[in-house]
Formats: C-alpha cells, structure tokens, sequence
C-alpha cells in the first residue's frame, strides 16, 4: 500500500493518481492508524496537558479527514459504478468510527482529567472555548451515556450516514435519468438563443437529432422561465419536482426513518426534538427561537407576496383576456419573466453577452485583491478530475503563500448538482509561519456553447461571488486550532461570508471590473444597469416565502411531524408548501424527495436550514459598512477580513459579529434590500 495516494494527500492532490481500487484498504488503515492515536492519547501515562491532549485530539483524525474528502468529492463531481461502491462500502466504516470518539471511555476520562488542571484553569481565549466545545461536544453526542445507549447511539449514526448517503445519490441518478427531446423547432419559441445552442449540442452529444432538455439547472431553468410550450414546462416541472420517488431511486422511503431516527438520537441525548439538539451550539439555540425568526420574517413579506400574485394573475388576464387561467406553478417564472420585462424592459438574458465566466472570474479576484489585500494566481498543469477544472494558488500582498483552490464549474452527468464550497486540508501554525490551506468551489452553471465561451446569467456571477465567499473563510483563516478554523463555525454563521459577497455583484464600480461584452469588450449600459437595479426586488416578497417555506418545512418535520398523525412526509410537506407557494402544487409535487440540503448528510442543514435568512440578515446589515465607507474601502475591507474571515470559530459568532460592525445585527437592511418596507 506505500503507493496508495489516499494515505499520504500531498498540496496538491494526485487526483490523477486515485483509483476506486484504493479507497477500501486506504480508508481502513486511515482508520486502523486514527484510532491507534486515539487510544494512545486515552492511556498516555502523562499528565494531561494542553499538548499531548486537547492539540492531540485537534490533530488525531487529519490524515483520515483529508482521505475521506477527497472520496467524498470525487463521489459528487465523477462518479462511477466503481468508486460509489468503494465509497459506500467504506462510508459507514469512517461513520462508525467518528461516531466512536466522543463515546470513547478513556478519552473523556482524559479530557476530564485535564479540564481540572491549574493549566485548563488558566487558558484564555481560543484555547479555553475548545476546551469549552469539545468538553460540551462530547457531552452532546453521547459521553455521559451509559454503555448500552453508547452503543445504541452509534449504530443510529452508521444508519443515518448510510441512509443521507444513499438519499443523495438516488437524487444524483434520478435527476441523470430524465431527458426530453425535442425535434420540432417551433416547439422552442420563446426560448433565447443561448438555450437552444445548448438544446441542440446535448442531443448531439448523444448522438440524436433535435433539442436535449435535462434537469440540471441551465436546461431547467431556461424552459420554465421562457419556453412559450406550455405542455413542455409542465412535463419538465413535473419531472423535477418529482424525482427520486419511485425505484431504482426511490427517497420517499429513507424519509421517514431518517427523520425517525434523527428524532431518537435527539431524545436518547437529552433533547425533546432534533432543532433543539442541532441549535444549542449555534445563534439561535432554540428550534422555537429559529421558528419565532422565520415567522416575523413571514409576518412582514405576506402583504407584499399577495400582492405580487395579484399582480401576476392580473398581468397574465392583461395579456391573454379575462378568461385567463388561473396560474399553474409551471407558470409563474415564465408570466414573471414577461411581466419583469414589461414593467422594467428589462430581460436577464440581456446581461449574458457582459457576463463572459473568464472575466467574471478575473473581476472578483481584482474585487477581493482591493478589498483583503490578497492575490490570485492560476497554476497549470495541476491534476484534476475534469480537464474542464481550474485550480488558483491564493498571496498575500507580501508574498505569503496562503493556500490553493480548485474551480468546477460546468454540470455533467456524473457530477451532483447544486453549487457548493468545500475544504481539503485546513492549515494550521507551523515552525515555517502558518500551513496553506487547501479548497474547491463547485457549480453547475451555463457551460460553453455555440463556439462562444460560457456566457452567465446574473444569478450564475452571485453564485460564484457565493462560494467564493466561502472559500475566502477557509483559505483566510488564522487559527491555531484546526477544528475551529474556517468554515467551521455555527451554521448560521457560516453564510455570512458568502452571502455577504453577492452584493458587490450589484454596484456599478465592481461589475465595471467585469461585466464587460464578450466581444466587442463594451462595459454594461448605463440604462440597462438602471434597469436590472430597478428590477432587483421584482417579486421579492416571493423569493423570500420561498426561502422561509424551505426554512420552516424543515422545522416542522423535525419539530412536529408526526406520521400517525400527519400522514405521509411527502403530501405533509406538500400542504406545508403550498401555503408559501404563489400558484397549487400537483398532486405528485415532492421536492421533499430530492433536498439534498436536509438530507443527504446526517446534520447538514437539517433543522438548519433557517441560516439562509439569518446570514441574509447580517449580511445585508454588514455590508452597510461598505457602503457607509466606500464598497472598495481597504480599511473596512480589512476589517471585515481580520474581524470575521481570518477568526472561525475562535470566538463567539455574536461577538465576531460586534468586533467589526460595533453593534448587534439590524432587520432593516435586509427589508430595505428587499424593497420589503412599506405598501405603495
């Protein structure tokens, strides 16, 4: 096994080098090695100290956390039949294994032992709160608990990996599975240039005649928002928000024992629901706290979002007679892409030919070099797992090298869809200075077509701007501690640094960086730039009952779902939708079946998923900085990097917050934001 490239992830990684065939024996000897550390630490005859225990423990599993990574996203982003087998054969054995730490007698003996030291008693700052978490995280996952229930709780945890894993592979294939192919062209009116060309070079990648439509975001989002085929986008909603419902690929029966289980593993700790066993380390604490939130949010945008739907019915008896339909929910982005255009002339795809990927990408990395004082610079020749992958090392202005970063941005068929940020190796304090980071960002955005290059939507740059954001939290962190560096922080905290990023995609000085035509060069209109900020809170009032009906689904599944009750999960969370949705569900709607975020890991954002409109609130309040001092002010920008990006989790998020902003959050900015203050 010397050869095994699992065993030994270098900067950077040998992508090209890992094969399925390696993933079982590396894994099990990551493990193997991780828990001979962990006993060593439990029965080491010294004194207990900050060095041989607390740092002991913060260094135990890194070896095996970097293996287990790179696994799991070679799993999303170039699955085989060969690597998923390898990866769900060694997913529970990594579960079980995490699952054990916190259950192990000897370790919290140790970490007891050492919390009644004169030494713990002295510890300030970063090193006195991981003591703190990790005393009250082993207390929170089961260390207090007797033998029996121990054991019980552990084998909850390989289930529940083993089922999230599942579940997100199912939504992986299923969403694979569907195509519809068109051949007729007047079947594709309304639809833009740029969604044709690429209809017609995914049938031609399959070798057919026509127009390939699937369900990854560009093809989905392009036929529900102009496709004039009224039957096609109902065939097309249909698909999308029914997949993963029937067999090979059928979640609706993980559902309820996730849930189950999720449930028990909350009471077995202690706690009467799983929102509250989730919460109490983060900024809500509460289930009903986060629920109280999401509900004055509610209270606030309900005017307007009936209003809106008013108005769009009307528009749609406007243009086709009183005797108009009421609208279907495969109407609404389609009647609200006409209506954005009536009222504001305005029309997204007016802003793809400014928005070339290249540019956009160059733009940011001058955005954030301004801001944070930082430099990007692409390395080739790196490996990678898709020619199409890009991968950048990141410098401070005084040269100090302070990690890399990979860049997938196109969907393929063996790639998961969504846009995320992940982390490889979190660097840490080293004789040298401080260990580079290592990260990768991830979408599923507009790909090349036509012979042009990949021409964005304005939603396509804020997702990247998004995981950026992220990104920047991994690679600028300064933290000693490596389990409170990064991104490792609340989860309601998390998004700050992302969201926060979306609003320089909206200033006219950032997007002069980039948004320029990808052929003559031209910067952005100045009327069309007026038009698109006029239209930035059309329907905003919808877009924020969506988020909230995401948010407050999942508490009640996992506050208040009861199946003897409630009935089935799929028409439960159907009824919960509906009251949030601005046209009726169809019967067969179970977007429940394919949401990733809630349930293709064990916590991800389940009881979580709140954080989106928490972080929307700091985020628009933070960047009121910014605006205050100039949105490409270095010292702000500094700031906001040495207050927020560069500290983790070394401190209380709440008091992070207070360093840079000198108070505590404010629900104004983001109503102002959202043109969501006063009736007109």
């Amino acid at each position: 096994m010397p050869d095994n490239p699992l065993l030994a992830i270098g900067f950077p990684i040998a992508f090209n080098h890992v094969r399925p065939e390696h993933i079982e024996p590396a894994i099990q000897s990551l493990i193997d090695q991780a828990s001979a550390r962990l006993d060593q630490i439990a029965s080491d005859p010294a004194p207990p100290t900050w060095e041989n225990t607390l740092a002991a423990i913060d260094r135990m599993t890194e070896p095996l956390d970097r293996a287990v990574s790179v696994v799991r996203h070679l799993e999303s982003v170039a699955t085989t039949p060969q690597l998923r087998a390898a990866y769900n054969a060694v997913e529970p054995l990594a579960s079980a294994f995490y699952s054990r730490i916190p259950l192990h007698e000897g370790l919290w003996r140790r970490l007891q032992a050492f919390s009644a030291t004169a030494e713990a008693a002295a510890l300030t700052g970063i090193r006195k709160r991981y003591l703190d978490k990790t005393i009250q995280g082993f207390r929170r996952h089961g260390a207090a608990l007797p033998p029996d229930q121990k054991a019980e709780l552990e084998k909850m945890d390989i289930e529940l990996s083993q089922l999230t894993t599942r579940f997100s592979q199912n939504v992986v294939d299923s969403t694979a599975a569907f195509e519809l192919t068109v051949t007729h062209e007047r079947q594709l009116a309304g639809l833009p240039p740029t969604a044709v060309v690429m209809a017609r070079e995914s049938a031609e990648s399959k070798g057919r005649q026509g127009w390939r439509f699937t369900l990854q975001q560009p093809s989905y989002v392009a036929v529900l928002t102009y496709l004039d085929d009224a039957s096609i986008r109902e065939q097309v909603y249909r698909a999308y928000h029914s997949r993963a419902t029937s067999e090979p690929n059928d979640n609706t029966k993980l559902l309820p024992r996730i849930l189950e289980l999720r449930h028990k593993k909350a009471n077995l700790l202690g706690y009467p629901d799983f929102p509250d066993f989730v919460l109490e380390d983060r900024m809500a604490h509460k289930g009903a706290e986060a629920e109280a939130f999401l509900d004055r949010l509610r209270q606030k945008t309900t005017p307007f979002f009936e209003r809106e739907n008013q108005q769009l019915q009307d528009f749609r008896r406007e243009l086709e007679g009183p005797d108009a339909p009421p609208l279907a929910a495969w109407d609404v982005s389609y009647y609200s892409e006409k209506l954005r255009k009536s009222r504001y002339d305005f029309d997204e795809e007016m802003l793809r030919p400014y928005f070339p990927l290249e540019a956009v990408i160059r733009g940011m990395f001058q955005l954030v070099s301004r801001l944070y004082g930082i430099h990007v610079d692409e390395q080739h020749g790196v490996p990678v797992w898709h020619p199409d992958v890009k991968f950048y090392h990141l410098y401070d202005n005084d040269g100090t090298f302070l990690g890399g970063f990979y860049a997938d941005w196109f969907p393929r068929e063996d790639k998961r869809g969504g846009a995320w940020m992940d982390a490889f190796i979190t660097g840490g304090p080293s004789p040298e200075g401080f260990e580079p980071h290592l990260g990768l960002m991830c979408g599923n955005l507009t790909p090349p077509a036509g012979g042009k290059p990949s021409l964005l939507s304005h939603r396509d740059v804020e997702t990247i701007f998004h995981e950026f954001g992220h990104l920047l939290h991994h690679l600028l962190s300064r933290v000693e501690v490596r389990s409170l560096a990064g991104a490792n922080v609340p989860w309601d905290f998390v998004e700050l640094p992302s969201q926060i990023m979306e609003n320089w995609c909206w200033e006219r000085a950032s997007l002069d960086l980039f948004a320029r035509h990808y052929e003559t060069g031209d910067p952005l209109p100045g009327d069309l730039y007026q038009r698109m900020r006029r239209a930035r809170t059309f329907r905003a009032a919808n877009a924020q009952m969506r988020q909230l009906s995401f948010g407050f689904t999942d508490l009640a599944l996992h506050r208040d779902y009861r199946p003897e009750v409630d009935g089935d999960v799929v028409s439960y969370t159907r009824r919960l939708f509906q009251s949030f949705s601005p046209a009726p569900l169809p019967p067969e709607h179970a977007m429940i079946a394919s949401f990733t975020h809630l349930f293709a890991q064990p916590i991800g954002y389940a009881a979580g998923y709140y954080s989106y409109k928490w972080a929307e609130v700091l985020d628009a309040d933070a960047f009121t900085a910014f605006q205050q001092h100039g949105i490409f002010d270095e010292t702000t920008g500094r700031r906001f990097r040495d207050c927020i990006l560069s500290r983790g989790n070394s401190a209380d998020p709440a008091e992070l917050y207070r360093d840079f902003m000198g108070r505590d959050p404010e629900l104004n900015a983001l109503l102002e934001r959202a043109g969501l203050t006063a009736i007109v």
